[in-house]
């Protein structure tokens, strides 16, 4: 089969003599908070402390913010925890210090607003002992609530997940469950927390879905990007699943804009929960949408089981919160676009170029 060319949209993104995606306009986006977010963000003056900074949302977390905020004010401001010491490099070169979790309750205390974003996610569940499992998310998220108290903390954003919904359902798979479980475990521990607190502190808790967006890991494990790296390296975009797979996507920048919007805007509930959204679309309607922006063909496995996997987030909640903060839904073609970006950046050796 010969080799397919990315799209025309794209490719004109892309320079083969660099071997390197030169996508200045959708950098611009996807490197940006909504404009509410940023106005907010600005005239704030809290500490921003990022639990779980190297993971997906917290590298696009601190991506945003260093675009927002003044290389001093970003690095007087913005602290980051983690399992354990190391650094992190952004784009442009700002190396940050990742500190041990074990160190976040030394922080002096001053007015905060946190993003508790570390959690072992369901992939770990069949390397682990089921109660070792539940003993370290629980001993990870104890030592988050035991500081927030003593370092000042009044907003709060708790990443949860879409597996939440699924805690008590007895055909969900067993790993979903449990993953489900704790993570609402930690929406009540931390909503009790901001209720006892109500007059000065709020928390906002998402059920996060499905998303897109740069600083995507553990690719083998996404469909999404795992048919873009199949477009991008020019083979056929492959859907296996013998029965319907349904899943809604927002961009990872469209969450983190919502989430500070909601945490710094004058007024609020104690506690605000929601659910990510996105237009319901089958795994064979995403794939298509990939061959549409990445160039190159569908392979679709014949539906043969009839009970349809369901993982989707709650769209008109979700559109009316976009609404309420002045923002718009970033759609599944340009949420593509800007993952597929950043993996050609990311991939650069596996991907197919092609003069149009």
């Amino acid at each position: 089969m010969a080799p397919r060319c990315l799209s025309a949209g794209l490719l004109s993104k892309v320079s083969p003599s660099k071997g390197m995606v030169q996508a200045c306009d959708l950098d611009r986006q996807q490197g940006q908070f909504a404009p509410l977010t940023l106005s907010l963000l600005r005239s704030d003056t809290r500490r921003i402390v990022i639990v779980g900074a190297r993971g997906w949302i917290g590298r696009t977390l601190l991506s945003l913010l260093r675009a927002a905020l003044p290389e001093d004010e970003f690095s007087r401001r913005v602290a980051c925890f983690g399992s354990a010491h190391a650094e992190i490099m952004l784009d442009d070169g700002t190396r940050i210090v990742q500190h041990a979790l074990d160190k976040l309750a030394t922080l002096p205390a001053t007015p905060t607003m946190l993003f508790h974003l570390a959690f072992l996610t369901k992939d770990k569940v069949a390397s682990m002992d089921a109660t070792a499992y539940c003993a370290a998310n629980r001993a990870l998220s104890q030592t988050v609530l035991d500081a927030l108290d003593p370092i000042g903390v009044d907003r709060l954003f708790v990443a949860s997940s879409g597996a939440a919904a699924y805690a008590d359902d007895p055909d969900a798979a067993a790993d979903l469950r449990l993953y489900g479980a704790l993570k609402r475990e930690d929406e009540d521990r931390f909503a009790d927390w901001a209720r006892d607190r109500a007059t000065r502190c709020r928390v906002a808790i998402g059920r996060i879905y499905s998303v897109s967006g740069p600083w995507m890991n553990k690719h083998e494990t996404y469909a999404l990007a795992s048919f873009i790296l199949e477009a991008l390296a020019g083979r056929p975009i492959t859907v296996l699943a013998p029965r319907r797979v349904l899943r809604s996507y927002v961009a990872v920048r469209e969450l983190l804009s919502v989430v500070v919007a909601m945490l710094l805007c004058a007024d609020g509930p104690a506690v605000e929960s929601f659910a990510t959204g996105g237009d319901t679309l089958e795994l064979g309607d995403v794939a298509a949408v990939v061959a549409q922006v990445c160039g190159g063909e569908v392979l679709r496995r014949p539906i043969s089981e009839t009970a349809d996997n369901r993982y989707v987030g709650d769209a008109a909640a979700w559109a009316v919160l976009l609404e309420r903060h002045g923002m718009t839904h970033v759609p599944i073609a340009g949420q593509i676009a800007e993952t597929a970006v950043w993996l050609a950046r990311e991939n650069p050796e596996n991907v197919v170029f092609r003069a149009s």
